[in-house]
This record gives C-alpha cells, sequence and structure tokens, in this order.
C-alpha cells in the first residue's frame, strides 16, 4: 500500500490554529469550576437586636433623674424589671452578630450591650450599669482561636 491509498481526514494529524487540545479545554474548565466554586461559598453576614445606645446617653442620666427622664433620653426600656414591689429596673439591650463562612470554615461572633436602670422606691436614679461588647466583633471566618 503506498503512502498516496491512505487517506487521512483534513486535521487529523495536527492541531488547527486557534483550537486547544482536549487537555487544555479540561484545565481550563476545572480552573473556571474551582474559581465558582471557591467565589459561591462565601458569606458575610451582620445582625442586630435592639437599639445602641451611646455612652452621652447614659452619662446624661444623673442622680437626680426619674424616670421619666431616663425613658425621654433612652426611649423606652427593653424590659422593666420589678424588684421587692416598689424598685423597678430598666434593662435596656442591643445584641450584635457577625457571621462569616469561607469555603468551609465558619464562625459566628455576638456580642451584647447592657444597661441597667435602678430606682429607689421613689422613682429617683439609685444606680446605672452598664456593659458594652459589640464594638469588639470582628468578621471572622477561621474557627479557631
Amino acid at each position: 500500500m503506498s503512502d498516496a491509498s491512505v487517506h487521512m481526514p483534513r486535521g487529523a494529524g495536527a492541531l488547527q490554529p486557534g483550537r486547544r487540545s482536549y487537555p487544555g479545554r479540561f484545565l481550563a474548565l476545572l480552573i473556571m469550576v474551582a474559581v465558582a466554586a471557591g467565589a459561591g461559598g462565601c458569606a458575610f453576614t451582620r445582625g442586630d437586636l435592639g437599639v445602641p445606645f451611646k455612652a452621652a446617653d447614659i452619662a446624661a442620666i444623673n442622680p437626680e433623674s426619674n424616670e421619666s427622664d431616663v425613658a425621654r433620653v433612652l426611649g423606652a426600656p427593653d424590659e422593666i424589671i420589678r424588684v421587692g414591689g416598689e424598685r423597678v429596673v430598666f434593662h435596656y439591650y442591643h445584641y450584635a452578630l457577625k457571621h462569616a463562612t469561607v469555603l468551609v470554615f465558619s464562625r459566628v461572633n455576638i456580642g451584647s450591650d447592657q444597661l441597667y436602670v435602678f430606682f429607689n422606691e421613689h422613682g429617683i436614679v439609685d444606680r446605672v450599669l452598664s456593659g458594652n461588647h459589640t464594638d469588639q466583633l470582628k468578621f471572622q471566618f477561621w474557627p479557631f482561636d
């Protein structure tokens, strides 16, 4: 059989210009799938419950303030607690949540600000206790400390 009698389809023996080989296409597809999976596996979320209160508002509460003065400065309390019959405590709170997920790593951080205003039997401010932990929250996706 001579070489002239063997018929090969056009382009079967060599690559045509502008066309990739099968392994090159597979690698390109694999990279696109990896990028899409990585981008789809990220989420950052934050949430708040309650109204944040400012240090200046807390400082505005003085020992001569009564219940209506405190409510005028801070708004209605989130909770009113009765202690021993005649004593009242106004409780204000603010919770903050920050959540981050990157691929398989996920972490949720929750902090709270608490404010308790204690009143004596005559409805006058006796004591103010507060704590602030929401300003220290970070977005963290690494689950380990």
